[in-house]
């Protein structure tokens, strides 16, 4: 990873990470985190919103959930990690590295958009603080996407 982020940093060199806080941060869980992934699935239940899956192997980004028939692609992105420009900030320690880290992130993300778009895909990015702050208005910003991929398939074949 550090070989792919020199490319990012003025001179291409930053410092190394301590060990404790390399451990730490290594212990931070990509999948089935309780404040985001876990919180939106449970609420994706309550609303009866059917049709996803977990993780679809073979998308651009790995999409957190994916409806599939419906063409929509749901992200749940951690504000620190993928730098929300409400909350997300650059630790103080070690910032070169940091600041690239997560403007790799953003451009990754970025990239896969754009892939999921080309493949008629549409896409929808919430931010950790988001599902924490009012969880239910994620669930109905996601219900009225698949209506309205609904709605314009019902128009096609009129």
């Amino acid at each position: 990873m550090e070989r792919a982020l020199r490319k990012y940093l003025a001179g291409g060199v930053f410092e190394n990470v301590a060990p404790k806080s390399s451990r730490n941060l290594s212990a931070v869980r990509g999948r089935n985190n309780r404040s985001t992934e876990l919180c939106l699935r449970l609420a994706l239940v309550r609303a009866r919103l059917r049709g996803w899956k977990l993780h679809a192997h073979g998308l651009p980004g790995n999409p957190d959930f994916v409806f599939l028939r419906r063409r929509l692609a749901v992200f749940v992105d951690g504000c620190f990690w993928h730098g929300c420009p409400d909350c997300g900030h650059v630790p103080k320690t070690n910032t070169s590295f940091w600041r690239a880290k997560i403007r790799r992130n953003i451009q990754r993300d970025r990239k896969s958009n754009e892939e999921l778009r080309k493949r008629n895909f549409r896409v929808a990015r919430l931010w950790e603080h988001e599902l924490q702050s009012d969880v239910r208005k994620c669930v109905m910003r996601i219900s009225a996407m698949l209506r309205q991929k609904r709605k314009k398939r019902s128009l096609a074949i009129l």
